[in-house]
């Protein structure tokens, strides 16, 4: 897909996108009326200030955060197409900010941490609908049951998202405006919970027990906001921004329906309404309802998971790309665009989730774990944000006082969140920093493998490689021998690839080919560019590809060699004559280098450490040659110190024979 299809992406709007995009996008921030009134509440006794006061910092959490925020500005915030953190951070990349990265690992950690607590709380808080018939249901198997088929059916792509989820979506967000209409309708006196002051007062006396730090139930409304930005992708703006509008007006329906509902009975507490199931979503249905709103809650659940895994595999290809995350293996199941399965990420965010529902069982205990995670992600998009809009050139009165809002508010976010730490916010904190250490791991090993390999001019060799290339008195070694390099300039290359070809067993061959993959930052893209350094015995391919496409350079390689071919430029026919002859091609071998920790390299001791986590994490990702889409049988791997230039002089004194 090229870049300009997809800056049309952005700017279709269309009755099928605007449903697809309720399947795929607002799952997450669709399904919180399960969960934040029911939170917000907790075991304290109703009142109207405390329903008030929660519903009016609902509302303008939504407008504020949600709204403002995250539909509004970071939308506009797209790398060619492509929303999510990473994606920020490769646009505010360009500002040369080197510690930059740091947010964006923090982000992208949390994000992904966020992942594996989201489908368990959704799917929990539906299915405990069912002990409003049988109080003492077991809903943990079931939960685990519904995530585990729910993670099968990933490697089958979301093309049932369109036909299945879009649809019952809309009959999601429809049965919340309806069941919300027909509560407020008996008690118009919610609306008074659009004045702020309702909000602040909550805050700031004695209403609730929790006072202050009921903003971390509030929280819980616009936790999907961050995946919202993530699946932009798939959706494309104006068809977020326009069915935006539709989704907040039912949610904020359903919220003041419970409301008005719970007004209603001021004095009680939740535990008296519903002794079975005390949740004030279920608690305005009427009763030859609650099956079916069930099932239909069910459903959002699965759909709202849904919507974070496929943002967490978006997010994990992003982050391979820009160096963060080991190569993994990468399915593309439909040609849908943007459609990707990792399957090592699929197992690892279901066996997480599956800890989670047997650590916590009930959903009102995840929602302490709930949160603290992605408020971190949050603050992080603000400050990339920041200075996005910066680089963007705006104004610096108008990035300001918006900078300065989003950082009160998350701060205060984050400050309520705080005191879930102990009840449970440890488990996604725990998740996150495993995270962060992996990131950071590869990032900083790929820096310091960088900074110690040396790299001499091609020019030097030239003589010698074209000798080489025609000395009959050594084996051929191959017809074509490949070299993958990664040294950005054209007339340079790795010390060790011609320590390999002159030195480790000379290796004649009658073309040297050195390829180079340069990843864009843009997601669609594949370009190449050959420079000839001597005709017909060493050529240079440098390969330009997006961040969302797979490298298949087996593929890409012989293609550019065919279009090189019918131009004329190169003759790879065989050498050998009565090959020749016959017009057939010559054999291909490539070869890798792979680095191992020399004992008599000279890292510092954090270098070492480093270097160490990042050859056990080698271990278990794609080799090279899977990763970059070769045929193994036509692959060599080599072994190579990680620093070649060792102490070069060794201080020795020679003895004579007398002085033993």
């Amino acid at each position: 897909m090229s870049s300009h299809s997809h800056q049309n992406l952005h700017g279709k709007l269309s009755a099928a996108g605007l449903l697809v995009t309720l399947g795929i996008i607002y799952g997450d921030i669709g399904t919180s009326p399960l969960y934040v009134m029911k939170a917000i509440i907790g075991d304290s006794a109703i009142s109207k200030d405390l329903i008030l006061g929660g519903l009016s910092c609902i509302f303008w959490t939504l407008t504020l955060q949600t709204t403002l925020k995250y539909v509004i500005i970071t939308l506009s915030a797209d790398n060619h197409g492509e929303g999510g953190i990473f994606a920020l951070y490769a646009l505010v990349k360009r500002t040369k900010i080197q510690w930059l990265i740091v947010p964006a690992i923090i982000g992208g950690s949390a994000l992904l941490a966020d992942g594996i607590i989201t489908p368990p709380i959704s799917v929990s808080s539906a299915v405990e609908g069912l002990r409003i018939w049988k109080p003492d249901i077991p809903t943990v198997p079931i939960v685990i049951s519904i995530l585990f088929v729910l993670f099968t059916i990933q490697q089958f792509g979301t093309k049932l998202v369109g036909k299945f989820f879009a649809p019952m979506m809309l009959i999601w967000f429809s049965m919340l405006a309806v069941l919300g209409a027909v509560q407020m309708v008996t008690n118009l006196e919610v609306f008074n919970a659009l004045n702020p002051y309702y909000a602040y007062h909550l805050l700031t006396s004695d209403v609730s027990e929790q006072g202050f730090f009921i903003l971390g139930a509030v929280f819980l409304c616009t936790t999907g906001a961050e995946a919202l930005y993530s699946d932009m992708g798939h959706c494309g703006r104006k068809n977020i921004r326009i069915s935006w509008i539709f989704v907040k007006t039912t949610l904020i329906l359903n919220y003041f329906g419970q409301g008005a509902y719970l007004i209603a009975h001021e004095g009680k507490t939740l535990q008296e309404l519903g002794s079975s199931n005390p949740n004030p979503f279920y608690l305005i249905m009427p009763d030859w309802f609650q099956p079916v709103g069930i099932v239909v809650a069910t459903m959002a659940a699965v759909i709202a998971s849904q919507a974070l895994i496929s943002g967490s595999f978006t997010l994990i290809n992003e982050a391979m790309r820009l160096n963060f995350w080991p190569k993994v293996k990468i399915n593309f199941p439909t040609d849908l665009k943007g459609q990707l399965y990792i399957p090592s990420i699929n197992w690892l965010l279901f066996l997480g989730c599956v800890g989670i529902v047997i650590h916590f069982e009930e959903s009102s205990n995840m929602e302490h774990a709930y949160g603290l995670a992605i408020v971190l992600c949050m603050i992080m998009t603000t400050i990339l944000l920041n200075f996005y809009l910066i680089m963007k050139r705006v104004k610096w009165y108008f990035i300001a006082p918006l900078i300065l809002v989003y950082i009160i508010i998350e701060f205060s976010f984050l400050s309520a969140n705080i005191v879930k730490f102990l009840d449970g916010g440890y488990v996604t904190l725990l998740i996150a920093i495993i995270l962060i250490g992996i990131m950071s791991t590869w990032y900083l090993a790929k820096k310091i493998s960088k900074s110690y390999t040396k790299i001499v001019k091609i020019n030097d060799y030239k003589k010698v490689l074209a000798d080489l290339s025609v000395d009959l008195s050594i084996p051929k070694y191959a017809t074509h021998l490949v070299y993958m390099t990664n040294s950005n300039r054209s007339d340079e290359i790795e010390e060790k690839v011609m320590y390999s070809i002159l030195q480790k067993r000379p290796k004649r061959a009658d073309l040297y080919w050195f390829i180079h993959v340069n990843i864009l930052s843009e997601p669609y893209k594949k370009e190449y560019r050959v420079t000839e350094i001597v005709k017909d015995d060493i050529y240079r391919i440098d390969f330009y590809l997006g961040f969302r496409e797979p490298t298949k350079i087996n593929l890409m390689f012989k293609q550019v060699i065919k279009e090189m071919v019918q131009r004329g430029e190169v003759d790879i026919t065989s050498r050998y004559e009565s090959l020749s002859k016959n017009q057939i091609l010559g054999d291909f071998k490539f070869v890798l280098s792979e680095k191992f920790l020399s004992n008599d390299s000279d890292l510092t001791f954090f270098e070492k450490i480093v270097m160490n986590t990042y050859f056990l994490l080698k271990k278990l990702s794609l080799s090279e040659e899977k990763g970059f889409g070769l045929d193994s049988s036509s692959v060599k791997v080599e072994q190579f110190p990680l620093v070649l230039h060792a102490p070069e002089n060794i201080e020795m004194r020679r003895i004579d024979h007398h002085e033993h």
